[in-house]
């Protein structure tokens, strides 16, 4: 086994975190421990308040080829409770993904499948290479998109996963596009600008307010009691609005001047 990272991690001085899937040869396929890296680097992420942004790049022509043959094969020979296991510590990764506190960003510059369109469906804003594409293909080998299935169905919809989930065929970034999967789509020579551009959006906003925005998000979807979401979104607002930020962006906005987070 390669002693290689399977995951590159940096963070730049404007706190915009890159981790890059850095299994090329392999075509960011999943197996343990790729897994297992990018669980533990998110969950350290995660706790760096100084971290505002997250892009999810890959290396190589492939964003992520869904599950290594190796890794299949291996679990393909286990017992149902290593396999349940197994499964656990990749819902784990997901889920770390899709509850990061800050916005995540995925870039994505080659074709993405299975687990691949998973983490996708865990970030916040994708923007895709035209030439990428895309496919839920676990039915073709006898299995189900089962542990991604909350991720992929809350991002396209009941109604396109329905289609996806069962046919397994290939769709286009265009098609990711119209589905929801995929919110812009350029050029494959455009895609480093589309990023830059994102975050030169997003890096003009309030930290804090950009959590608290990203968690209203959450709430709002899992709540089943709307009055304690109506207590607890006046509270985000109160608390938003008592904030140094929050003051610091009034502030600027009356005086028409920039506020310091940016810069």
């Amino acid at each position: 086994m390669s002693s290689e990272s399977a995951v590159v991690f940096g963070v730049d001085a404007r706190g915009v975190a890159t981790m890059t899937l850095n299994r090329p040869q392999r075509h960011n396929a999943f197996d343990d421990r790729l897994i297992a890296e990018l669980t533990e680097t998110l969950q350290q992420a995660a706790a760096d308040p100084a971290i505002r942004v997250l892009v999810l790049a890959a290396g190589g022509k492939s964003f992520s080829a869904g599950a290594d043959l190796d890794w299949m094969r291996r679990m393909a020979d286990a017992g149902r409770d290593e396999n349940l296991q197994d499964a656990h510590k990749l819902s784990a990764l997901m889920d770390a993904l899709d509850r990061f506190p800050a916005p995540t960003v995925a870039k994505v510059q080659g074709p993405a499948m299975g687990g691949g369109v998973g983490l996708i469906a865990c970030c916040d804003i994708a923007l895709v290479a035209d030439s990428a594409t895309f496919a839920l293909s676990e039915v073709r080998l006898g299995l189900a998109p089962a542990v991604i299935s909350p991720y992929v169905i809350a991002k396209i919809g009941a109604s396109h996963a329905r289609r996806y989930f069962v046919t397994a065929e290939r769709f286009s970034a265009r098609q990711a596009l119209a589905i929801g999967l995929a919110h812009e789509v350029v050029e494959p020579q455009d895609l480093d600008a589309a990023v830059v551009a994102m975050l030169s959006i997003l890096l003009a906003n309030g930290p804090r307010a950009m959590r608290a925005a990203k968690a209203l998000v959450a709430a709002a979807a899992e709540s089943r009691d709307a009055a304690a979401l109506r207590a607890s979104t006046a509270g985000v607002i109160a608390d938003l609005r008592a904030s140094e930020e929050g003051r610091e962006g009034l502030r600027a906005f009356l005086e028409k001047s920039p506020p310091r987070w940016i810069g």
